[in-house]
């Protein structure tokens, strides 16, 4: 199944919003610039999911699409096989992607004036969520410490015992959900079962509802080990929505087919009654492409973890030797690299400016992660070895031309 991800593959002129040059202008001032932005990798996609979607588009007819038995199978196995987790046909609901499924579930489980607490610097729409929903983003800040995130848990507390608003009197914030990024994006960072414990235990006590997106699950570097929330305990797995979806790992974002799991009916219910007539049906060439690479995905995905690998390993170096100014994050999981700039000495539209103009880049500004992303800027590794390196000796420049 060797994959050769060294391969440089066109993508401009195939509606990739990644390399579409008028978009690449509109967002980084540079029609030219590198994208090396939203999470979606540049590599060939594995043979078999390639197999099973051309199978599918040579039967004639393209109707209306259910996941069938074999689908909702291909996704119990996965669970229980690659995390111990047994889930149940009845507990998955389909979607058209994360982000659809982080607003209905915020929908369905608060109301306008509820605090959402959630963990910055964090993937945006986490904050577009939240605020798009009337709800009050409360924001348990990490804390970096040693190029390391972690979490501060007093201040979790917190955050659901009292209302981000100033006053002589603290008042309740409402906090009624906590949305978890696991592993977490920009960060980095898999989280271990204890900290997850802790995490879901103030859940527990505060009475939130915990929605774990996950996305980022299989994608985890040697050495650490992705646990699904709901996994821990019967109470956590009665308390939680647990989002996931072959898009990250298998480079399959554009056929939009995500899955949450819930396993409560009524939060089940809930969250299906924010969806009926909203989002759109499955589509067949999504759960064509799911089926197979949850079934037949694996060797693929262990090569390409192989190369992901080497090539942070590369970045890192390249960094500590030749562009000490700017501290890489090394990520425990996912292909996306939080770069600290602090350094530089540049506010963020200076630095901004900065990525786009002057090393032909286009990165995520670290202030839409929100404020504590301020200094940082998040990069996609998951591309050919010879773009990552253009891409850094073009930051070696700029830097020297400064």
């Amino acid at each position: 199944m060797a994959c050769d991800f060294d391969r440089i593959i066109e993508r401009r002129d195939t509606d990739s919003i990644k390399w579409n040059q008028d978009v690449v202008e509109v967002l980084f001032n540079n029609r030219d610039a590198i994208p090396m932005w939203v999470a979606d990798m540049d590599f060939e996609i594995a043979k078999p999911i390639q197999d099973a979607i051309s199978k599918r588009a040579q039967h004639p007819v393209y109707g209306y699409a259910t996941p069938g038995s074999s689908v909702i199978e291909a996704i119990v196995d996965r669970m229980k096989r690659l995390y111990g987790w047994e889930i149940r046909p009845e507990w998955i609901v389909f979607t058209p992607g994360v982000v659809p499924a982080l607003y209905a579930a915020v929908r369905a489980y608060t109301h306008p004036g509820d605090g959402v607490v959630m963990q910055s610097p964090v993937y945006y729409p986490f904050w577009s969520a939240i605020r798009d929903n009337g709800c009050i983003p409360l924001d348990n800040e990490l804390v970096l410490k040693d190029k390391h995130y972690e979490i501060d848990f007093d201040d979790l507390e917190y955050r659901f015992q009292n209302s981000p608003f100033t006053g002589i009197v603290p008042q309740s914030a409402r906090a009624k959900m906590m949305i978890l990024c696991s592993p977490h994006n920009p960060g980095g960072r898999v989280w271990t079962s204890q900290e997850l414990e802790r995490i879901g235990e103030i859940c527990l006590k505060n009475n939130a509802i915990m929605v774990s997106d996950e996305i980022h699950c299989d994608l985890i570097f040697k050495g650490h080990t992705h646990t699904p929330f709901a996994a821990i305990s019967r109470e956590f797995e009665d308390n939680s929505v647990v989002l996931v979806s072959p898009s990250k790992t298998f480079n399959l974002a554009g056929l939009g087919t995500s899955v949450a799991i819930i396993p409560d009916p009524g939060l089940k219910k809930a969250f299906t009654n924010q969806t009926n007539g909203i989002m759109p049906m499955a589509n067949p060439f999504g759960l064509a492409a799911l089926e197979a690479a949850y079934r037949y995905g694996d060797e693929w995905l262990e090569e390409l973890m192989a190369y992901l690998e080497k090539s942070l390993d590369f970045l890192m170096a390249y960094f500590a030797q030749r562009i000490p100014d700017i501290t890489p994050i090394r990520p425990e999981g996912t292909y996306l690299v939080w770069l600290d700039c602090s350094r530089l000495g540049m506010d963020d539209e200076t630095l901004k400016r900065f990525f786009m103009e002057k090393c032909g880049l286009g990165l995520d500004n670290g202030p839409i992660f929100g404020p504590s992303g301020s200094g940082f800027q998040r990069i996609n590794i998951a591309c050919p070895r010879s773009r990552l390196e253009q891409a850094l000796e073009g930051i070696e420049k700029a830097i020297k031309d400064l």
